[in-house]
């Protein structure tokens, strides 16, 4: 019984790893595509040149 139980627990174990890993590269390929944008459709800055759009 304590091997079944140790198995169940570690299938759940890798699959809420799983989900979570994958939840995290869908935030990454957000989190770039917000960045890539913010390249593109960033503000003019003082004298003329372009400004960051991020304040960091």
């Amino acid at each position: 019984m304590v091997p079944l139980i140790l198995v169940l627990l570690l299938a759940l174990i890798l699959f809420g790893a799983g989900f979570a890993l994958k939840a995290l590269w869908w935030i990454a390929v957000v989190v770039l595509v917000l960045w890539l944008l913010g390249f593109i459709v960033r503000p003019a800055g003082s004298g003329g040149r372009k400004g960051r759009w991020y304040r960091w």
